[in-house]
């Protein structure tokens, strides 16, 4: 029932297809107020939890995604950054056909997106990640504190005032992908100031310093023990997926 559930959904989001330019800019308004209120409410931990069932069939119950880099790691990622993102798929500022369904209004309130990134953030964060071929990381380190510390963090854990992304602990081949879509302007919600970074960054830059934000270690209060597997989720049948193209 769950995979077939996640059939109809995603044949559901390719029906839709990307919006027009004119649609999605006649959005933004929208999804900026969506997060406003977001932020104002108060979350419910428990309803979070039963939103985030839809969530765990791709990024599972631990909130890890997988090391392949289809799915990123959510665990952890500041309240804020999550509610963010989920508006901003769905008022069609960024494209992500198998989540856009999942954020429909019909399917998840503004208050669910409260409550749901809320229980995301307080999951803890995978002990191991995928990371780069450790090739270029003394380049990799100059470029992230020349170009990406002041805004992600020293360590890469964000700023969730400022809706900065905590990027430590992220899968090298996401990071890799999304930044490789920044520059190409196929990921349209990115900050403007990296935007324009992204045009100088070669790809063995691009390469080296996601290599070196791989690196980037959680401290030890959020990250789980290996082995650890989320225990609200123990009837949770863990199946392979087809991966997104």
């Amino acid at each position: 029932m769950r995979a077939l559930a996640f059939a109809v959904l995603t044949l559901l989001a390719l029906r839709i297809g990307p919006a027009t330019a004119g649609f999605a800019n006649a959005h933004q308004d929208a999804a900026a107020r969506q997060v406003e209120q977001g932020l104002d409410l108060t979350p419910d931990l428990d309803n979070g939890r039963q939103v985030y069932r839809m969530c765990a069939v791709c990024h599972l119950p631990e909130g890890w995604g997988d090391e392949s880099g289809y799915y990123p790691q959510i665990a952890g990622q500041h309240a804020s950054v999550t509610i963010k993102q989920m508006a901003d798929i769905r008022a069609r500022n960024r494209d992500v056909p198998t989540m856009l369904p999942f954020t429909m209004i019909q399917i998840l309130s503004v208050q669910d997106m409260t409550d749901v990134a809320a229980y995301i953030e307080q999951l803890p964060m995978a002990p191991f990640n995928d990371v780069g071929p450790g090739i270029h990381l003394a380049h990799g380190e100059r470029l992230y504190k020349e170009y990406c510390a002041e805004c992600h963090g020293d360590q890469g854990e964000g700023n969730a005032k400022k809706n900065m992304p905590l990027i430590q602990g992220q899968h090298y081949s996401y990071l890799v992908r999304q930044f490789r879509w920044i520059k190409n302007g196929k990921r349209r919600n990115a900050d403007e100031d990296m935007v324009e970074q992204a045009q100088m960054f070669s790809g063995r830059d691009i390469s080296a310093v996601m290599d070196y934000t791989s690196r980037l270690r959680p401290p030890a209060e959020k990250t789980a023990q290996p082995g650890w597997q989320n225990g609200d989720f123990a009837d949770f049948v863990r199946t392979p997926l087809p991966k997104p193209h």
